[in-house]
């Protein structure tokens, strides 16, 4: 059957497992913000692939790293040495609190991997009743067995019960809670510095410091999973950097490769050295091409003046939100850090996210009322702008 008279769409529906809620859109094809779909439609995304393309569409320098690198070698295994993987190793090391680095193929299995290596380390020291780990409510770790476990919503854990032990849950950004939570037993606290797929939540004021000095007293590692906020997304590299304290280890994804599936483990050597040979593996993790393009979107974000812009688009971004949010009584409140940025509504998200898209601006709903703003970090002035004209009409269409 030729191309043209295929109904893709409707063929989604036949041949792919139904585990998401597709718009009924299919993009084709991209440059910088701009997406085009399969009938010709162009749209301005501010979904940014969920935070995984922080160079935007097809940008150039990504394009010749993946190009040059799948005419040179595309897999080998781990089982050799890979120039990329090792070059992509240690700019994270030299740009982060951490000295080693283990790649996989995305968040789920980074955090995987951090919560290994927490019980690793503890069992390497004669301590392997030390294996529970503390999460926080509304918290979202992943959807492997593992993940779905750390992760503090219980609508992602419904029908897969009984759910594996080990984990626990408690309030983000209560510390007394926290503290109360930690036991003899407790290897990790696990957190997002800022919580992403629940709602763009800030933590308060000193509470990652007080976590940080918690665990520094209790002898408790500290995991910061930054797959969404990581790479620049605050208007820091890495968004502990904002709060003045440094984790144990840190989870990475999304952004690290501009969309080509990567996921990094960083750890100090302190805990990395717990990971013997054999004791934890990827196939696919950091094989020549992700690591490449990781190393090329990795540049990008350092180089000269970048997260300088990434901090100024995002006060732009966040000031223009609060000056819609003044007219529309249906938002409750302005969030976010850099261009991580979310209205939270007093009504429904869903209804706006279509009428948005429909006008040709693409954002996300996530936690039922909350639109999330995850511009490429290359997203200018005029591009928020034209964002924001949009997004204040809809809200009009909406409440009238």
């Amino acid at each position: 059957m030729a191309k043209e008279s295929f109904d893709f769409i409707s063929a989604n529906k036949e041949y792919v497992f139904n585990t998401y809620g597709r718009s009924p859109v299919m993009l084709v094809e991209g440059a910088g913000l701009r997406v085009k779909d399969s009938n010709g439609k162009d749209y301005l995304d501010f979904i940014g692939g969920l935070a995984a393309c922080p160079l935007g569409h097809a940008h150039p320098a990504l394009v010749e790293a993946i190009c040059k690198q799948a005419g040179k070698l595309i897999h080998v295994s781990n089982i050799f040495h890979i120039e990329p993987q090792i070059e992509l190793a240690r700019l994270l090391a030299e740009n982060s609190f951490g000295d080693k680095a283990f790649f996989c193929n995305s968040g789920a299995e980074a955090n995987e991997a951090a919560i290994k290596l927490a019980r690793k380390f503890f069992s390497e020291k004669g301590a392997a009743d030390r294996y529970h780990v503390i999460t926080m409510q509304n918290s979202f770790h992943g959807r492997t067995l593992a993940t779905l476990a750390a992760t503090g919503q219980t609508k992602y854990r419904e029908g897969f019960e009984p759910i594996m032990p080990g984990f626990s849950h408690v309030p983000f950004g209560d510390y007394p809670t926290l503290e109360e939570a930690v036991t003899e037993t407790t290897a990790a606290i696990m957190i997002e510095p800022i919580q992403g797929e629940g709602g763009v939540r800030i933590p308060p004021a000193n509470y990652l410091p007080k976590v940080r000095k918690l665990c520094d007293d209790r002898g408790v590692l500290l995991i910061f999973d930054e797959v969404q906020t990581g790479m620049g997304r605050t208007g820091k590299l890495f968004a502990y950097e904002n709060f003045g304290i440094e984790p144990d280890i840190m989870t990475l994804a999304k952004g690290l490769a501009g969309g080509v599936p990567i996921g990094a483990m960083v750890a100090t050597e302190r805990v990395a050295s717990a990971f013997k040979p054999g004791n934890h593996a990827s196939t696919f993790g950091g094989n020549p091409l992700s690591s490449a393009a990781g190393v090329a979107v990795l540049k990008e974000i350092l180089s000269n003046g970048f997260l300088d812009r990434v901090r100024i688009m995002g006060g732009y971004l966040r000031s223009q939100l609060e000056d819609v949010a003044a007219k529309h009584n249906c938002v409750k409140e302005v969030r976010g850090l850099g261009l991580m940025q979310a209205l939270d509504l007093k009504i429904p998200g869903a209804d706006l996210v279509t009428i948005m898209r429909e006008a040709g601006v693409l954002v996300n709903c996530t936690s039922d009322t909350v639109i999330r703003f995850l511009p490429p970090l290359i997203v200018s002035g005029a591009e928020i702008d034209e964002m924001i004209i949009i997004l204040d009409a809809s809200l009009t269409k909406i409440t009238g």
